[in-house]
């Protein structure tokens, strides 16, 4: 059985919510919870939150945050996974922001991904950098979201 799978299973078993916050991977962690039978039961939204302007809309990440910190930082992660829970009132919220090049940021490699998980009040800012093409880089981080979640569920 698939991480997705087992994530989906435990949140049904729960009767957790869960909803992304998604820029680097745009949709691809909620496309891939989709695609397991019964995930209807589960999330009831997510939010594509591409450009800075639409975290700010939507998350209400601070302009000040993001001038100091840049896009791709775990602050920007942490108030992503803050705002979607305030949001949503899902029960558990993950947050996405990185660089999937070609060029990187000058702070930041291609590959990093600073990651926000909340469960239940509880959250926890990652960062990792992932190798590949820009593709391999999103789906490394979908799977480092689901790996994450068997764990912590």
């Amino acid at each position: 059985m698939k991480d997705v799978e087992i994530v989906v299973s435990k949140l049904k078993d729960k009767k957790y919510h869960i909803s992304f916050a998604e820029s680097i991977t745009g949709g691809l962690c909620a496309s891939t919870l989709i695609s397991v039978p019964g995930a209807s039961n589960v999330i009831g939204e997510s939010l594509i939150t591409y450009s800075e302007d639409a975290k700010m809309k939507y998350l209400h990440v601070s302009q000040d945050t993001l001038a100091k910190y840049g896009v791709v930082s775990t602050e920007i992660a942490n108030e992503m996974v803050v705002g979607l829970s305030r949001l949503t009132g899902s029960d558990v919220c993950v947050s996405l922001t990185g660089l999937a090049g070609p060029d990187g940021d000058g702070v930041n490699p291609v590959g990093t991904v600073c990651m926000g998980f909340y469960i239940n009040g509880n959250i926890e800012i990652v960062k990792e950098v992932f190798i590949g093409d820009r593709n391999q880089i999103r789906n490394s981080a979908v799977n480092y979201v689901f790996e994450r979640l068997n764990k912590a569920l």
